[in-house]
């Protein structure tokens, strides 16, 4: 249980009950995440926004790529709702289950692409503290994916860090989904 508690027939606002019925319809529930977004509804809105637009089939990312990022993410933010939804859905994109295993030391393993590394050796500096990026890394993420794809990258990096310190912060926990 969270530490915000938000009972299931919260008042949400009017123009969020469509959007949470249709989530809970296809979920089957509100996850606790979503319940506790809700209460503050433009900023629910903002991030769903952002999470579509950064999940966006035009990506210079690939799909499983983003997944795994997210894992990373919220594995370093000690987030275990994040590491469930993530994990399972980095699993419903091709990753591997040794590709998960793998995560908490990237540089070792030899499931990734050279590319791939760049882009969690990135994920893990900006989600660390006092951002230090190397040069020689912006390179390698500029040869690998281009300009765009380091904006992606840091977009979707600030994102993930938004959601899984949100949710570690009121101890949300993990649901089931992997």
């Amino acid at each position: 249980m969270s530490f915000v508690e938000t009972p299931e027939h919260y008042p949400y606002a009017w123009y969020l009950r469509p959007l949470l019925a249709l989530m809970r319809r296809r979920l089957g529930h509100l996850p606790e995440s979503v319940r506790l977004w809700a209460r503050m509804p433009l900023a629910f809105l903002g991030f769903q926004l952002l999470h579509r637009a950064l999940e966006g089939k035009a990506s210079v990312l690939d799909g499983r790529l983003r997944a795994l990022i997210r894992t990373r993410i919220a594995q370093l933010n000690s987030c275990h709702f994040c590491v469930d939804l993530n994990a399972s859905q980095a699993l419903a994109r091709g990753a591997t289950q040794a590709q998960l295993d793998a995560l908490g030391d990237v540089r070792a393993s030899d499931l990734f692409t050279a590319a791939e590394q760049a882009a969690f050796a990135y994920a893990e500096a900006v989600t660390g503290t006092g951002i230090d990026i190397d040069p020689a890394l912006i390179e390698r993420l500029r040869l690998a994916y281009g300009d765009q794809g380091i904006l992606e990258l840091a977009a979707l990096i600030g994102q993930q860090n938004l959601s899984a310190k949100f949710n570690a912060a009121l101890g949300v926990p993990a649901e089931g989904y992997c």
